[in-house]
This record gives C-alpha cells, structure tokens and sequence, in this order.
C-alpha cells in the first residue's frame, strides 16, 4: 500500500475516495491529522496531512516521528511526500514539479530519530542516498505516462522555518550546493529510512528563493497560493498513474 504525505498545498486529496478516518496512537505521540484510508484510481492508499487538516502545525512543531511510525504501522511499503519548495537553481521556477536525490539539512531542536539509548543498542543508518531510487523512478514514468513535465534530481535544502530565508541565506544555500529549499524534508526522510520504508519527494516549486527573479524585493504570499493551486492538480494526476503501475 502506499502512504502519500501532503505537504503545504496538499491538506487532503482531492481525487481519494476516503472510506475511513483512523485516529492512530503512537510512542512517539499523535500524527499530525487522522490517518485517511482509501481509493486512488481504485488502489488502496493511505494519507496523511503533515501541517494537520487545515494547516495549522508549523514546519518545525510537525510531529514527524508519529507520521512515519504510524504509516508504517499500517504495512505502508513506501512513502511519497509531496512538498512545497523555493527553487534557487535556474531551471526550478514556480511551478515545476521535481523529484531530489539529495539533502542537505539545516534544521535543529527537532526530534530527528527512533534511536534511543533506552533501546539499549546504536543503529546507524546508510544515506548516502537518501531517497529510494526505484520509488523515483517509479515517480518519473508516473509522470510520463500522465503527460506531466518532471524534473529529475536536484538538492533539497531543509531549513528550520517557519520563517522564510533571507537573501544572503539562499545565496549560501546556493554555494552549499542546494538546489531548492523547503522546511520538512528533515527529518522526515531519514526516520523513513530508519524503519525501512521507502521514501522518495515529490516537490513543487512555489516561488523563487528569496533575492532571485520575481522574489527579488520579497516573497508574495497570494502568488504563491495560485501558483500551488495549479500545481497540485498536476500532483495528484501524477499519484493516481503512480498506484497503477
């Protein structure tokens, strides 16, 4: 079954027909919003709102460890997060769709891990890779055959928030070797990793970053909104040709 995670944008989905709601317990805490089960282009999926039904939990109150773990719970095989980002690099204006292979992580305070000393063991994980390659790739045909333009790969810059960044942030982002940048991809990615699911994002391009082309003289939140509106339809044209595969 697959898990989706709705990021900014994407507070439910749409094209799901929802056939039950389930409030999910965890050690970890509660999800963000009730797990909704259901059919997509008729196949079993699972979602979750990550900033809660109404986008009320900020980037970094999310509670991302419940998220994961519940999915998870649920026999989900692999999750995809669909995030809102501002692109640095050339081609990523507003608007385009991309699916990242890498990360760069500037969050902190947030709980990054289910690895405790409690559990009396140290688990270190591999992510050199940090997204699953076949779930991309699986996300890249999803696209074609939905005849949706997709960018592959990129560096996904994950910044504390809420707050937007500043122009001289993105400009180090850039020489960091960022290619866009969001709030939620850590460390959403790598708890998916700790428990063996398979993760992959699917980003949408919502405005430039701070200091470039049309955010040169500052970010427009209502600019932002219409162009989300427009790309989420494309999004979950893109969902619904992934689950049948």
């Amino acid at each position: 079954m697959l898990g989706i995670i709705g990021g900014s944008g994407l507070n439910d989905l749409a094209n799901l027909e929802v056939t039950r709601r389930e409030v999910v317990r965890t050690p970890y805490g509660e999800p963000s919003a009730p797990l909704l089960f259901g059919k997509l282009a008729g196949r079993e999926v699972v979602f979750v709102a990550r900033h809660g039904h109404g986008h009320t939990i900020p980037p970094h109150e999310v509670n991302f460890r419940a998220n994961i773990w519940a999915l998870q719970a649920q026999k989900v095989a692999c999750v995809v997060s669909v995030a809102s980002v501002g692109g640095i690099r050339a081609d990523l204006s507003p608007g385009v769709l991309c699916v990242p292979d890498q990360i760069l992580d500037y969050t902190y305070g947030r709980r990054h891990t289910f690895v405790s000393r409690d559990d009396g063991t140290v688990k270190h994980i591999d992510f050199t890779h940090p997204y699953c390659e076949r779930l991309r790739q699986d996300l890249a045909r999803a696209a074609q055959a939905a005849g949706e333009p997709l960018l592959m790969g990129g560096t996904y810059a994950t910044t504390q928030g809420p707050r937007l960044e500043t122009a001289a942030e993105i400009n180090r982002l850039e020489r960091d070797g960022a290619d866009m940048v969001g709030m939620t991809g850590m460390p959403e990615a790598g708890l998916a990793r700790e428990l063996d699911v398979r993760y992959a994002a699917l980003t949408v391009v919502a405005n430039w970053g701070a200091g470039r082309a049309s955010s040169t003289q500052g970010i427009e939140m209502n600019e932002i909104n219409a162009v989300l509106k427009t790309a989420m339809a494309r999004v979950r044209r893109i969902l619904e040709q992934l689950v049948v595969q």
